[in-house]
């Protein structure tokens, strides 16, 4: 939200620089995100001065520049070169001296320099108004007053008023400070002066010549809504100091029906809008719902089928307006509009806000509507607005004001006791001043005693709605740095379970960071699109975008969408790690699990003379995946195949008969939907179960063996169907005090085995920790391995 410095001022009487009320806007709440110095014009006439041309001669070798003589107030006279017809002996004017950068309406800025133009030495230039940024006319230079004061600064002649203009990074519960007159509230409310509003006494009726019917016939949308015309008024461009109020927060100016329109909505906070009243069919206006599949031309002229919960503003036969969020092409004002009926509503806001969804428009209007605007403000904006347009397009009130408003809005009523502020601010404020800064914030206290306040809070304060709201609204107030930190800390002891999750994750973090992978974190709202399965998504009920409607339900997507990020700036060779959490539901239980994912795509290893590079594999990942959980200490997994949509191919590790980890290839079809255009490997795991994992392990110490292990191999020929973790099981089951470790270190498939059998070598690694084994007790371990392997899984041991 952008907010003038000038028009703040409006409101309230200090002489606080721009620095310091950005300051005081921050200690209440309204963050400034940034403060910018906005000139009325480009350069703001700087080095312009007021000049007397003494004397205008015609160039002795030139049909049309003149040689002139100008008074800027210096020791000395200016010589001046000067190519315009309209130049004179006797004129006051714009004279921009020597080292002074002009900015003009078109084209770059330049400086000016001591020059000679054909043979005749120039020291400045007298200037038009289109080469000073004051106007477009250049059919000849600035011809001022006869009372202009020679040597003045052009800047003060022309009243320039240089504004700053905050950049506030408003929270969505501020509806109430989304206006200049909001923000004044707080800063009014801090430096304890009062505000000064618009004075719209002025305001009256000339006559009823052109009364409009309006008639509300969804009230739950629009609670109350107020309107009056103006006839004979002239639509045309609006005057400059409206344009540069409006340009400092960056509206274009339109029309100067539209900018009063404007300038009200960012002044008061209430939204306006304008219909042609020629465009009125009927003579009467329809606050009402239209079937459903309408199709109605907004101002973009885009035609929009609208759904039956949008509520509109129509006449007698069309539907004129989308209530709250955009205008039609039809009614809006035009250069020919001479009479308008203006409208001045309080809408509902879960409707504005269900409606500019579903169109996907997004307005200054919708935003404060979708907030909730002040319900009391509908008349007072429509006298205001009244008001200016008469100043800038003349015209009549022709119409009493038409005010709506069956059910008013009541303030929210409750109770706040000083004994909970004092307990949630943890500072004992004075009574005085807690019941100055209820006030100066337009909260009406209607009884008291000594320990409690019966409060009502006017309904634009739609976040103040609780008795710790009002002990929020008093601390940001009083101020957050003037509560004293205390000299001491009481505090629970921590008695969380251990090894802690932060701990662990920054042990992975640590590792994978050292084998050159980048962290990464992605947003927890996705897009639909991405979901397997609908059902089980936890929907947004108020998405930002369709690209952000529900909570992800896999890592996986949010990684691929990193890696299409960095591969469309060239950076193809990617290591990714991220931490978070994936959403689901089902039959209304809501769940919601922590993850740990690993991305692996391009080349394994940076270029080099040597040797080639490598692009990544499988069994990359599967060393990853592997290191993490030896680094871990988690062992008594068991190795299966993956079955995942997702994957092309790989394997899931699972402890206690749940997955604990899957990692393999991405699947085509994901990478198609992140236009993700090389092999990517992915690693899942249930950081939740790893965490469990752990803390279910107890390290124990033990002596480093003195006795030599041993090392036997077989050689087997087995049915493709079996797995090295198959072999593996079976192998530990046989023997599992004195079988250390199982490896496979050849594997062969081809045209010399029988059909459907594959070869397998397998290496033993046998010890006994506490002897010398013997070649019997080994031969012993081995025709045992041998049973259980051709036994259990059909092995065939080859000579």
């Amino acid at each position: 939200m952008k907010i003038s410095y000038n028009w703040l001022k409006e409101f309230i009487d200090t002489d606080k620089t721009p620095q310091e009320i950005s300051i005081i806007l921050t200690g209440t709440g309204l963050e400034v995100e940034s403060l910018e110095k906005v000139q009325a014009i480009p350069g703001g006439l700087e080095g312009l001065v007021i000049g007397y041309v003494k004397e205008s001669v015609d160039h002795a070798n030139s049909d049309h520049l003149h040689v002139t003589k100008v008074d800027v107030g210096g020791p000395e006279d200016l010589q001046i070169v000067c190519g315009a017809a309209n130049v004179a002996a006797g004129q006051k004017v714009v004279v921009a001296v020597v080292g002074t950068a002009v900015y003009p309406v078109t084209g770059e800025p330049f400086a000016i320099k001591k020059s000679k133009i054909r043979g005749e030495v120039s020291e400045g230039m007298i200037c038009a108004e289109d080469e000073i940024g004051l106007g477009t006319s250049h059919e000849g230079i600035m011809v001022l007053d006869s009372d202009a004061p020679v040597g003045a600064l052009a800047k003060d002649y022309f009243k320039l008023n240089d504004d700053y203009m905050y950049e506030i990074g408003l929270t969505p519960n501020r509806a109430d400070a989304a206006s200049h007159l909001g923000t004044a509230r707080d800063v009014a409310a801090f430096l304890k002066i009062s505000i000064t509003k618009p004075d719209v006494s002025a305001f009256k009726v000339a006559n009823t010549s052109r009364t409009v019917e309006v008639i509300v016939e969804n009230e739950q949308a629009s609670p109350r809504y107020s309107g009056l015309t103006i006839s004979g008024l002239e639509v045309k461009e609006s005057p400059q100091c409206l344009k540069e109020r409006l340009a400092v927060i960056g509206v274009r100016s339109i029309n100067n029906i539209v900018d009063v329109t404007n300038y009200v909505l960012h002044e008061l906070g209430q939204p306006l809008h304008a219909f042609d009243a020629d465009e009125i069919k009927g003579n009467k206006v329809l606050v009402k719902n239209y079937p459903e599949g309408t199709v109605f031309k907004t101002l973009d002229d885009v035609d929009r089928t609208l759904s039956e919960y949008d509520l509109m503003i129509g006449n007698a036969e069309e539907p004129m307006c989308i209530a709250g969020v955009f205008g039609g092409a039809q009614s809006g004002v035009k250069a020919s509009t001479k009479s308008i009926f203006l409208e001045s509503a309080y809408f509902n806001s879960v409707s504005v806000r269900k409606t500019a969804k579903r169109h996907g428009l997004k307005t200054d209007a919708s935003f404060r509507f979708e907030r909730g605007t002040d319900p009391d403000m509908t008349v007072f904006a429509l006298k205001r607005a009244a008001l200016l347009i008469q100043q800038v397009a003349g015209g009549e009130v022709s119409s009493e004001i038409v005010d709506i408003y069956p059910t008013p809005v009541e303030p929210f009523a409750f109770d706040v006791s000083y004994k909970n502020i004092h307990r949630l601010i943890g500072k004992e404020i004075p009574h005085a001043e807690i019941k100055g800064i209820i006030k100066a914030l337009d909260i009406q206290v209607v009884n008291e005693t000594e320990e409690v306040l019966s409060l009502k809070v006017p309904p634009y304060r739609v976040d103040v709605t609780r008795e710790v709201d009002i002990v929020e609204e008093i601390l940001r107030i009083y101020g957050y740095n003037n509560i004293e930190i205390p000299t001491q800390i009481r505090a629970s002891l921590n008695n969380s379970q251990r090894p802690e999750k932060d701990l662990v994750q920054n042990q992975l973090s640590d590792l994978l960071t050292a084998n050159g992978f980048n962290e990464i974190l992605s947003n927890s709202l996705t897009k639909s699109a991405y979901s397997d399965n609908l059902d089980t998504a936890v929907k947004i009920l108020n998405p930002l975008s369709s690209d952000l409607d529900v909570m992800r339900q896999t890592m996986l997507y949010s990684g691929l969408e990193a890696i299409t990020y960095n591969q469309n700036r060239r950076a193809a060779d990617l290591k990714f790690y991220e931490f978070g959490k994936v959403y689901s539901v089902k039959d209304d239980k809501y769940s919601e699990v922590q993850r740990f994912s690993i991305f692996l795509t391009g080349a394994n290893a940076a270029e080099q003379w040597n040797q080639k590079q490598k692009p990544v594999s499988f069994y990359n990942i599967k060393a990853i995946v592997d290191g993490i959980l030896e680094r871990l200490n988690i062992t008594g997994y068991i190795l299966e195949d993956a079955t995942c949509k997702k994957m092309a191919f790989g394997l899931q590790y699972m402890l206690n008969g749940k997955q604990m980890v899957k990692f393999g290839a991405v699947a085509s079809t994901a990478l198609k939907k992140v236009d993700v255009d090389k092999e990517v490997f992915y690693a899942d795991f249930n950081f939740d179960m790893v965490l469990a994992a752990i803390r279910k392990n107890k390290i124990v110490y033990q002596e480093v063996s003195k006795f030599p292990a041993v090392r036997r191999d077989l050689s087997m020929l087995i049915d493709k169907s079996i797995s090295f973790s198959q072999l593996k099981q079976i192998a530990q089951r046989t023997e599992r005090k004195l079988l250390q470790e199982v490896s496979v270190f050849d594997v062969y498939e081809g045209d010399k085995l029988p059909a459907g059998k594959k070869s397998y070598a397998l290496s033993f690694i046998i010890q006994d920790v506490e002897k010398t084994l013997t070649d019997k007790a080994i031969d012993a371990i081995m025709q045992k391995l041998i049973y259980n392997l051709g036994k259990e899984a059909g092995a065939e041991i080859r000579k």
